[in-house]
């Protein structure tokens, strides 16, 4: 189980859920999916938190959630220990001003046909009582911390890079200075050469606002430069999760020694044997009984078939694997 919800969190999840009900045609019964069922975890201002595992794992169900794009199904969110079920209307807007995202396609999250001073005055004009110089003094040393040019206020999205893109989605993000930001995959469509600056980007003001992040990401390369703590995901499940140095030197559960054993490296290790994962995942209109990842997984006994293991507390960090100890000696 997670620890007790702090004062300092500034994003508390308990046993997050969230379901869709799927047609599966005339005269068919409809079919639920469950995308996301139960995730918990702390999020401590001035930390990040990330999210990994394949396509279809849950990660942006998940991310959906923390944002209040979606309701989730069940469970408790705090956002800055504030419960995000039963908010009022007032209360709910606050909560999206502490909430920001970061998308992974920079260009279709801005308005093409507004220039970008305006788009990144927009939730100062929305959500504060600034006038319209303060907006844009405002607005033009946001630009000026991210890496933009005075004489890109008056330009429109089409005329920046990928990179540049990505720098004025973050400022929009930041403008308000939230206490929380999700990051979906935010430089996943970037050129090597430039995810390096924006993730330097990220951590810079993440040092100066001492905002959470959620980062949210299947490079696992990527995650070890930016992440304190790593929640692994699988069909929807947190399989391990616990501090990054740890899961890193030490990976607990198959399924992540297994993303770790698929990550490039610049010097492999000759010696370390590669792990190869089978299949694909499970279909989730059909997950299969016991544990999910039992398909796939190498050590999979007939326990693992027959009953879902719990995630437990296990050398400073949690995971869900019957066999944790025995693979691991």
């Amino acid at each position: 189980m997670s620890a007790p919800a702090s004062a300092a969190n500034v994003l508390t999840a308990r046993d997050l859920t969230r379901h869709y009900g799927v047609s599966r045609g005339l005269f068919q019964p409809s079919a639920r999916v469950q995308a996301l069922n139960g995730v918990s975890f702390d999020l401590a201002a001035g930390k990040t938190l990330a999210v990994v595992g394949e396509s279809g794992c849950g990660k942006s169900t998940l991310a959906r959630a923390l944002t209040l794009i979606e309701e989730p199904s069940s469970g408790s969110l705090q956002i800055a220990g504030q419960e995000v079920a039963g908010a009022s209307k007032a209360q709910r807007a606050q909560l999206r001003r502490d909430v920001q995202m970061v998308f992974q396609n920079p260009y279709a999250s801005l308005n093409p046909r507004q220039k970008i001073g305006d788009q990144l005055g927009e939730p100062l004009l929305i959500n504060t009582r600034l006038s319209r110089g303060e907006r844009r003094e405002r607005v033009q040393a946001m630009m000026q911390q991210v890496g933009l040019r005075p004489e890109h206020y008056q330009r429109y999205p089409h005329m920046f890079s990928g990179g540049q893109r990505q720098r004025i989605a973050l400022a929009r993000a930041m403008m308000l200075q939230p206490k929380v930001l999700v990051a979906d995959e935010p430089t996943s469509a970037l050129d090597v050469s430039i995810q390096a600056q924006v993730l330097n980007l990220f951590m810079d003001l993440q040092e100066q606002y001492g905002t959470g992040y959620v980062f949210i990401s299947h490079n696992l390369s990527v995650v070890r430069h930016v992440a304190d703590e790593v929640l692994v995901m699988y069909l929807g499940r947190p399989v391990e999760m616990g501090p990054s140095e740890a899961i890193y030197a030490r990976p607990l559960h198959p399924y992540t020694q297994a993303l770790l054993s698929a990550t490039p490296a610049i010097h492999p290790d000759p010696l370390k044997p590669k792990i190869k994962i089978a299949g694909e995942l499970p279909n989730p209109l059909d997950p299969p009984a016991g544990c999910a990842f039992h398909q796939r997984c190498p050590h999979a006994t007939e326990r693992c078939r027959s009953e879902l293991p719990p995630l437990r507390l296990l050398d400073t960090r949690q995971v869900a694997c019957h066999h944790a100890e025995t693979i691991n000696g």
